[in-house]
């Protein structure tokens, strides 16, 4: 995502593009040998999503149009002039000059169909995976779709909206909404627990503005994490990092929660802040970060907090299956990197061109990290922490989901 940006109708319309590897959609046994486990990669910029293997070589699969409504959509926003002064809020924050059609994306169980957010489009969408064409589209509160997570079983999936500081919750085959929750300013990641029991959701409130200085801090909103009832959508509790990192003396870090990943046993909360190149560990029983990782930081990389684009240095974070180590997306510092989750010792600084995103591969063996600046995916091992693999992707690649195609499966026709 890095990338200075255009601040200016940011009043208008302030808008957020985190991390943690959420399941692969469910199957049951007796369609399992009729799927295919694959990767799907969103290049935001391009309105595509390439699906390529999910562990190996990455070897690309076909391509999918996210975007094939996109004259209707167009004639929609150029009609309304509410909506076009949000869209182009996007395109020139957010969305670096770019206009924003793909954030997050999930297949179905059944490996028929893939569920998009799209930003700029303020929806989701379930596309064929055969056909191409739209099943069904759930308009979000407000101007802007954003991160999603997809429940174990993947049968509902969350999408935050946020300029409406809300989460949807959909039946992803049906598009139909289950329930909603309020969350704090911009909601971004959303994480259900291995159970399906609970969702959280981290708001990081207003990351387009200048505003970045530590003593201009309460600018940027409500910030907090939100833990709801996965079946009630009741909230359950709320957890406020600026308590947490004053209580260890860190009082000039950012409290906006970025990606984040849970430890196997959900014990531990692993997370990002804007502004800081590292992560934190947290553990969720006695409500408390327990210890502090600070990253190398590129020595061609401004410490200036205003070119950090959307507040984010570091973006994407992600866990070996085994809990033993995590892989970390330096984004600003152009790296990403293995670390020994024991020791909290990093490994090989992997050059990497702004990787945004971090993911675990289908065998668990590899970090698949997203490089937006150089439009591929990377792999790197989890034992060694050295690269095994890239692939050219569309443009800006972002978010990137495992889930499932059928067996036999190509891009459908244009």
């Amino acid at each position: 995502m890095p990338a200075i940006r255009p601040r200016h109708l940011c009043a208008l319309a302030a808008a957020v593009v985190l991390t943690v590897t959420a399941p692969a959609t469910a199957a049951s046994a007796a369609d399992t040998a009729a799927l295919r486990e694959v990767l799907f990669v969103g290049n935001n910029w391009d309105g595509t999503a390439d699906v390529i293997k999910s562990s190996g070589d990455l070897a690309k699969i076909g391509r999918i149009n996210v975007i094939p409504d996109k004259a209707a959509r167009m004639a929609e926003i150029n009609a309304d002039p509410i909506k076009w002064i949000y869209f182009m809020a996007i395109r020139n924050s957010v969305g670096e000059g770019h206009d924003q059609f793909v954030d997050d994306m999930y297949s179905t169980p059944d490996g028929k169909s893939v569920v998009v957010s799209r930003p700029s489009f303020a929806d989701v969408v379930s596309i064929d995976l055969a056909t191409g064409n739209i099943n069904w589209r759930f308009k979000v509160s407000g101007y802007r779709a954003d991160h999603m997570a997809v429940s174990p079983d993947g049968t509902r999936v969350a999408v935050s909206a946020s300029t409406a500081n809300t989460v949807h919750v959909l039946n992803i085959n049906t598009g139909q909404q289950l329930g909603s929750f309020a969350t704090g300013d911009k909601p971004h990641e959303n994480i259900f627990t291995k159970d399906g029991k609970y969702i959280w959701n981290m708001a990081i409130g207003d990351v387009n503005t200048d505003s970045d200085a530590p003593w201009l801090d309460w600018t940027k909103g409500d910030r907090h994490i939100t833990v709801v009832d996965a079946t009630t959508y009741k909230q359950v509790k709320i957890i406020d990092m600026r308590d947490k990192l004053n209580a260890i003396g860190l009082t000039d870090y950012s409290d906006a929660v970025r990606p984040a990943v849970f430890s196997p046993d959900e014990s531990k909360l692993y997370f990002q802040v804007s502004f800081f190149n590292g992560f934190f560990e947290y553990d969720v029983a006695t409500d408390r970060i327990t210890r502090t990782k600070t990253l190398p930081k590129n020595p061609a990389t401004s410490d200036d907090r205003t070119t950090m684009v959307n507040d984010s240095r570091h973006h994407g974070i992600s866990m070996s299956p085994d809990g033993s180590k995590l892989c970390v997306a330096g984004t600003m510092d152009d790296y990403a990197t293995v670390v020994n989750r024991t020791t909290l010792q990093e490994g090989p600084l992997v050059p990497a061109s702004k990787p945004y995103w971090a993911t675990v591969s289908g065998d668990g063996k590899s970090c698949v990290v997203s490089e937006s600046g150089a439009d591929q995916v990377t792999a790197i091992d989890f034992a060694t922490g050295q690269k095994t693999a890239s692939v050219a992707v569309g443009d800006h690649p972002q978010r990137v989901r495992l889930g499932h195609v059928a067996a036999d499966w190509t891009s459908p026709a244009s």
